[in-house]
């Protein structure tokens, strides 16, 4: 996904069976992002808002600082990849957003996270 500023979020997701406990209706997931900054000038990644949706409906909005305890800075070119993780009640759900992002002269946009999928595998054979 690009932003007019040309910021790309691209996702990885994993099931953790190891924390999860389906009897429990446990479902732990991680998910590695990269956010790459296309553009010719600095940006910050200021703060970010999740909306994460279970496959019952149940919605969860998660807005904070920064990313796992950072405000990254991306030079033009550069990239910049964290790893952090949801848990659900049921075995498929999905997560959106974006993150509040600003460059050097004060402009700030949002760059959008795609929709991407939870899912433990196999559930969607």
């Amino acid at each position: 996904m690009t932003t007019q500023y040309n910021i790309a979020v691209s996702v990885d997701t994993f099931y953790i069976a190891a924390q999860s406990d389906p009897s429990a209706q446990r479902y732990v997931f991680a998910y590695t992002i990269t956010i790459r900054n296309h553009s010719n000038e600095d940006v910050q990644l200021l703060r970010r808002h999740w909306l994460i949706t279970d496959a019952n409906g149940k919605q969860t909005e998660v807005d904070g600082d920064g990313v796992i305890g950072e405000q990254p800075k991306l030079a033009p070119g550069s990239s910049y990849q964290y790893t952090s993780g949801a848990v659900l009640e049921t075995p498929v759900g999905t997560m959106q957003g974006h993150y509040e992002m600003v460059t050097k002269q004060q402009e700030q946009f949002n760059a959008a996270i795609p929709l991407f999928r939870l899912a433990m595998p196999n559930i969607l054979n």
